[in-house]
Order: C-alpha cells, then structure tokens, then sequence
C-alpha cells in the first residue's frame, strides 16, 4: 500500500521516503518513514533525523525519530 499525505496545508504531497521540514524548537528536516491517520481524521509523519545524533531542540533533542502532524510540514525548493 503506498500511503501519501497532504501536508504544507494541503499545497503538497508527501511519501514515505520524501525529506519533509517541520518546526519543533527550531527549523528543521526529517524523512518520512510512516503515515498514520488518527481517529479524529488527523495525519501524522513519523520521521527519522538524518543525523545519527538525532533532532535538534530542546524539546525533541536527541531523538532519532519524531512525530508531527502533516499540516505542520513542508517541502523545500
């Protein structure tokens, strides 16, 4: 099954495999490795760090994997 989901507020599609950016602490990318789709209709990417060391930030600092709803990601150009 190939899983998409709209993200940057619906302006673009993403894939499992696609690079996408968020914002947690600070600006920053990760590649898609999931789509789920809450009960509530919500679409989330989990997304892996490129970086062996994980996301940057305070919150989420140190993870090599991270959640974040689709409607907060973008693509960069």
């Amino acid at each position: 099954m190939n899983l998409t989901a709209s993200i940057d507020k619906g302006r673009a599609t993403a894939k499992i495999g696609d690079w996408v950016c968020f914002k947690s602490d600070h600006e920053q990318c990760g590649r898609v490795v999931g789509i789920s789709r809450g009960p509530l209709g919500h679409v989330s990417l989990i997304l892996e760090s490129r970086n062996p060391e994980g996301f940057g930030g305070d919150y989420i600092g140190g993870q090599t994997r991270t959640t974040v709803f689709a409607n907060d990601c973008w693509i960069e150009e």
